[in-house]
């Protein structure tokens, strides 16, 4: 399996510096800095990128959970609400509301979520977050026609 990369160049204390962040890919890169992650500066900060990168680890799981269980998914929409809160001296994510949308031909709620839930506690990213408390808010959209 390919293993994956990115940067992070950071110059200057922690309240006047700024830095980048750059993917491996090219893919995308951005300019944090202390009132990207901590107040309301334009840019982007490590918790948005760690949330970009839930929400589409959660969608391709769902994805190919469904899809094992002869499901095809017409769209799967996911927001990662990553909490960054004060703890002690420092700071930590406290916790990462994931928040789906689904239009799914031929699935009950139950059969859903079901599947949602196992997304949730099996992709790599959830894996790799697992000290973190992770919600899911799962909801299935009525497709045009269906006979539910």
């Amino acid at each position: 399996m390919p293993v994956r990369n990115a940067s992070a160049v950071w110059k200057g204390g922690l309240k006047d510096g700024k830095g980048t962040i750059k993917l491996g890919s090219g893919a995308f890169e951005g300019q944090y800095s202390f009132a990207t992650r901590f107040e309301q500066g334009k840019g982007t900060n490590p918790e948005e990128l760690i949330g970009a990168a839930h929400a589409g680890c959660f969608s391709m799981a769902l994805s190919a959970g469904l899809g094992k269980a002869g499901f095809t998914p017409e769209s799967i929409q996911t927001t990662a609400k990553v909490t960054l809160d004060k703890q002690g001296e420092g700071f930590a994510i406290t916790h990462i509301d994931l928040v789906t949308e689904a239009k799914i031909p031929n699935i009950d709620q139950n059969t859903f979520r079901k599947h949602a839930e196992d997304a949730k506690a099996n992709c790599p990213v959830s894996k790799a977050l697992a000290g973190t408390k992770i919600n899911l808010d799962a909801k299935l959209l009525q497709m045009a026609g269906a006979g539910r």
